[in-house]
């Protein structure tokens, strides 16, 4: 079975690429993980932020934008003590902003959904890049997504980790065309 190079032989690699990057996510909680988890991968490796998803699910209730929205000082101290997740202030402070602009752009257009996915159209971007080195770090859409984004109010949100943040939910399909989930990704696309 071949699968994009990217994953190595770590085992949750594997699942997570087998199993989530890029379908199409359309729910709200997920999609505000994966925000939150791309912006603490900022000049990180992914196995690295992967790798204490679990401790994340735990310190931040579960990427529920309601309750984050509403931490203070207190809950601040606690997860930059907390030495399961990466103890970036920054990046700390920035997940409590961006889930009340979270929560304030899903309350204006519905759902977060509806909001983030007009910047693929509505649909997945199919890519058919053969080696890992054609695919890109950033996009024209990634680009208008971040500075939409800035212009809202959000935090560690430029370029770059708006296209992962793309690649993980399904806005875009950079599986490799000889990738195994190539395909799959495509089946689970509404056109």
């Amino acid at each position: 079975m071949t699968r994009c190079g990217w994953t190595s032989e770590d085992s949750l690699m594997i699942e997570y690429h087998d199993k989530e990057w890029g379908f199409p996510v359309h729910d709200d909680r997920l999609l505000f993980e994966y925000m939150i988890l791309d912006a603490f991968q900022a000049g990180l490796s992914w196995r690295t932020v992967l790798h204490k998803r679990e401790n994340f699910r735990k310190a931040f209730d579960n990427f529920d934008p309601k309750k984050i929205a509403k931490y203070g000082k207190k809950d601040y101290e606690r997860l930059v003590n907390d030495e399961g997740i990466i103890r970036n202030k920054a990046k700390i402070n920035s997940a409590i902003i961006n889930a009340e602009r979270f929560l304030e752009v899903a309350k204006e257009f519905g759902s977060f959904d509806k909001y983030i996915w007009q910047f693929t159209g509505g649909e997945t971007k199919v890519n058919k890049f053969r080696e890992l080195s054609e695919i890109p770090a950033k996009s024209v859409g990634s680009d208008e997504m971040s500075r939409a984004l800035i212009k809202r109010g959000f935090k560690f949100v430029g370029s770059t980790i708006c296209y992962a943040f793309m690649q993980a939910s399904g806005m875009v399909n950079d599986h490799l065309v000889d990738c195994f989930r190539h395909k799959g990704v495509l089946k689970s696309i509404a056109f």
